[in-house]
């Protein structure tokens, strides 16, 4: 077949947006321009303003440059990091959805520290062209016997939530294994970062990317003014109150209408016990709310807390006390 150019893999975009009824941005078109010019980079726009596609979608549809759709190989060419393990079957599920819709036959596959031995050993046998991936299973598939061959075809890199990342040890984990996949590929490796709230973006683009891809990279930033509005729930009289300890359930009568106003509510906690002792408080004052909470933490077993981020995602609960064990891998 004859080969497409960047302006007709970028027109397949557009359609695809233009069919959903959302608006393309600047910023968008800006990023896929760049990175079907073979360009690494970091994207910096706003949480909701379409950031996953930006990168997403060039990402998928780079190999219709000289390949046709039914066109696929058994082997992992894209790796999407992500640090946020609760966002990543949502991440997943967007792109499956638009692979699907296009027409493509690619598949994205998830791998995070929940990932079944089953589901691991098939993404092993037959490997999806996609992979969401968290720090911390890059490393355990870096630790495999035949990983250079599994990941010789990885073209692009992208790291979602980057500023989450930067400065951790989660990620000094993804730098290290960056500059291992570099050597392993058979391509010119492309990498990309996204954030939404990061500070020097200079010093951000070139710890991810490093010295040898940030010479001719680029940083997008999208020119978008998204409102955020932070309201801080206090008590009435802090006198009171000790200037040390644990104030928590106190403000409860403050945080039940917020729950009760909002959709669907997070509420996060320091640690395991505060998370039993809201839920037991709100299930005591509230108890209409059984049936539409749940509790999320470490000390769950593993296919409750699977059940409850399902839940999540389907919009069948109405509030999670949690800890960080909802957002972290």
């Amino acid at each position: 077949m004859s080969k497409r150019s960047s302006a007709q893999i970028i027109e397949i975009g557009e359609k695809w947006i233009y069919s959903k009824g959302w608006k393309l941005f600047d910023f968008q078109r800006r990023t896929w321009q760049a990175y079907l010019e073979d360009k690494s980079g970091l994207l910096n726009a706003p949480t909701g303003s379409g950031k996953t596609y930006a990168l997403w979608i060039p990402a998928a549809l780079e190999f219709l440059k000289e390949n046709d759709f039914c066109d696929i190989k058994s082997e992992v060419q894209i790796l999407w990091v992500t640090p946020l393990r609760a966002l990543a079957k949502d991440i997943q599920a967007a792109m499956q959805s638009f692979c699907d819709e296009i027409g493509s036959q690619w598949k994205v596959g998830l791998r995070t520290g929940d990932t079944s031995v089953n589901e691991r050993q098939r993404q092993k046998k037959s490997a999806p062209q996609a992979l969401v991936i968290t720090p911390e299973s890059i490393h355990i598939l870096l630790s495999q016997s035949d990983y250079p061959n599994y990941l010789k075809n990885i073209r692009a890199i992208i790291v979602d939530e980057w500023h989450e990342l930067i400065g951790t040890k989660r990620g000094v984990a993804v730098e290290l294994a960056l500059s291992r996949i570099k050597k392993l590929t058979d391509y010119q490796l492309k990498v990309w970062g996204i954030s939404a709230t990061i500070g020097n973006l200079p010093q951000a683009k070139r710890v991810l990317l490093g010295e040898d891809l940030n010479r001719e990279a680029i940083t997008i930033k999208a020119n978008l003014n998204k409102k955020i509005v932070v309201e801080s729930v206090l008590p009435d009289e802090v006198e009171r109150f000790p200037w040390s300890g644990y104030l928590g359930t106190g403000l409860l009568n403050k945080v039940l209408p917020i729950i009760r106003q909002s959709t669907t509510t997070l509420l996060f906690t320091n640690t395991r016990s505060q998370t039993e002792l809201w839920y037991q408080a709100i299930l005591n004052e509230a108890p209409d709310l059984a049936g539409i909470m749940a509790m999320h933490h470490g000390s769950m077993d593993q296919k409750i807390r699977m059940w409850v981020e399902d839940a999540l995602h389907e919009g069948k609960l109405k509030l999670v006390v949690c800890t960080s064990s909802l957002d972290r891998s």
